[in-house]
């Protein structure tokens, strides 16, 4: 219960309490309040029991098997979970019964002053006691007797204050039920909005996986290829020099026996050019082996080409264009 400093400085600090004893469904005093924990607020327990079971219609009775429910509170909108005893399992204000049965003594004790209770602005001396339902407003006796409202239908003020407020009360509790289905509406879509992010952050570290996975192996397979090439330019290169390096040789051999022919023409004796001509029993030989310079191994047309190791690689950027989700 919210006691306000107000009560100690009113005129009338009565009706001040009176205020804070008035249970916020049914607007009247407390009957056997309850404590609505943790919030402290204070309600009827016959009004609590009704919200209740607005916002619980499955929960039958107190020896319910049905563990519990939720309950809202009123004023704060405060959720309590309730165990299975429902609302009779919460604490009884016993202050608040005090302090109720404390002001109802004393509200008897002193007289009744004018004005406390609404007078009929006709007869000022007539108190309003009756409900003239034709006009629907409250009046009182003497009207109806003797003023405008002797030809209308009329009512206990008690009876149809205690059906208007029962219908209030009805209202009050599916107006309650009604927010309380709502806010689990609104809890449910929030819950939706952070399992969708959730999962989607998942969907993305799951995507991100796979596509560097698929780029590590494009890296190895490229890495493989690069190797093979490698290998075969290093075994024609390899070759190749080594045909360079016999080739050399020859023309180092041949060009030898040029450099001796050129010496031989040189000699103008015939004696000396015959003893050193290159036609000495060995020439033969040699100039049959210098001839033989350009029939040495060779190189077939196109060896240099590498165009056996070119790679289509369209399928594959088709088929990445196609990728979609399944």
């Amino acid at each position: 219960m919210d006691f306000q400093p107000s009560i100690l400085r009113d005129g009338s600090p009565m009706e001040s309490l009176e205020k804070q004893l008035l249970c916020p469904i049914c607007l009247e005093m407390f009957s056997k309040p309850v404590v609505i924990l943790p919030c402290q607020h204070n309600l009827c327990r016959k009004c609590a029991n009704d919200v209740f079971q607005a916002a619980n219609p499955c929960w039958q009775s107190r020896g319910s098997i049905i563990p519990g429910g939720r309950f809202r509170c009123p004023s704060c909108r405060h959720e309590v979970l309730l165990d299975r005893h429902g609302v009779y399992g919460l604490q009884r204000n016993l202050l608040v019964e005090n302090i109720i049965d404390i002001y109802k003594q004393e509200c008897s004790s002193r007289p009744l002053k004018k004005g406390e209770h609404p007078m009929c602005k006709e007869h000022e001396d007539e108190r309003i006691n009756i409900y003239c339902v034709t006009c629907e407003v409250p009046t009182c006796s003497m009207c109806k007797v003797f003023g405008a409202h002797k030809d209308c239908e009329v009512a206990p003020l008690q009876s149809v204050f205690q059906g208007q407020k029962s219908e209030l009360n009805n209202c009050i509790s599916m107006l309650v039920a009604g927010n309380d289905r709502i806010q689990t509406i609104i809890s449910q879509l929030e819950d939706s909005c952070r399992s969708t992010e959730e999962n989607s952050e998942a969907a993305k570290r799951e995507l991100c996986a796979r596509f560097d996975a698929f780029m590590a192996l494009l890296e190895e397979k490229k890495t493989e290829l690069l190797g093979r090439i490698g290998r075969e330019q290093e075994d024609k290169t390899g070759f190749v020099q080594g045909l360079i390096h016999k080739y050399k040789e020859q023309l180092e051999k041949s060009s030898r026996l040029v450099e001796t022919a050129i010496q031989a023409m040189e000699e103008t004796g015939e004696a000396t050019f015959l003893m050193v001509r290159p036609y000495s029993p060995l020439a033969p030989v040699r100039i049959v082996e210098a001839s033989k310079g350009g029939r040495l191994e060779k190189i077939e047309q196109g060896y240099e080409s590498m165009d056996a190791f070119s790679v289509s690689l369209d399928h594959l950027a088709d088929a990445v264009r196609a990728l979609d989700f399944e």
